[in-house]
């Protein structure tokens, strides 16, 4: 299951899970205001982009002709599909995490790297820079950009935080956190030296 706020219109919340459509919700009324259909499993993640008129949604389609479903780009008001051909790398993308400044977003992908994409139609991958060196493996670790985007941290399946510099992809600095997998890191947003860190077993952790 998964859900995200409307950017602007914080009473709707797309949810999307183990169906084939995502949905779009009142909260106020909680009515399904929108549907969008794909031929997918499930949906693994969704990002609205800056403004919210599109977002993009991961699902779980890695088969031989359906690789071109594993991101797809929607128009907010029409619900229609404005690209699916933006990864056709044959992994699938646990999460997704939007530059606070930059026109950019990231997918975590479980080839064990993080993809950078950009915002804008056509959503070209930027296949010149690539954060890697943690591992995904299958679980869903997520991907964060701190409150000033020029840090990009993501867990991983061995337990550990791993922080990357996001201009030039460069691995900073590792924090073996835990002893099971690692599936979240989030930085302080007022306290850049604080972090906190979840884990398989459902373990938070917060560091200094």
């Amino acid at each position: 299951m998964c859900v995200a706020l409307h950017p602007s219109n914080p009473s709707v919340v797309l949810c999307g899970g183990y169906s084939s459509a995502v949905k779009a919700w009142d909260s106020r009324s909680c009515k399904v205001m929108k549907v969008y259909k794909a031929g997918v499993q499930q949906t693994l993640d969704i990002l609205f982009l800056r403004g919210g008129e599109d977002f993009i949604t991961s699902s779980d389609c890695v088969s031989r002709d359906s690789a071109d479903r594993t991101l797809i780009a929607w128009d907010y008001q029409t619900t229609a599909v404005l690209s699916n051909q933006i990864y056709n790398e044959r992994y699938t993308c646990p999460s997704l995490a939007l530059h606070p400044l930059e026109d950019t977003f990231v997918a975590q992908t479980n080839g064990n790297y993080m993809a950078l994409f950009s915002t804008q139609r056509p959503y070209r991958m930027n296949k010149r820079r690539r954060f890697e060196g943690h591992k995904v493996e299958g679980y869903a670790v997520q991907c964060e950009f701190s409150l000033d985007g020029a840090l990009l941290v993501s867990g991983s399946s061995t337990g550990s935080a791993y922080f990357y510099d996001f201009h030039n992809a460069r691995l900073l600095h590792t924090l073996q956190a835990h002893s099971q997998p690692c599936l979240c890191v989030s930085q302080h947003p007022v306290l850049p030296a604080t972090a906190a860190t979840c884990d398989w077993a459902g373990e938070i952790k917060i560091w200094h």
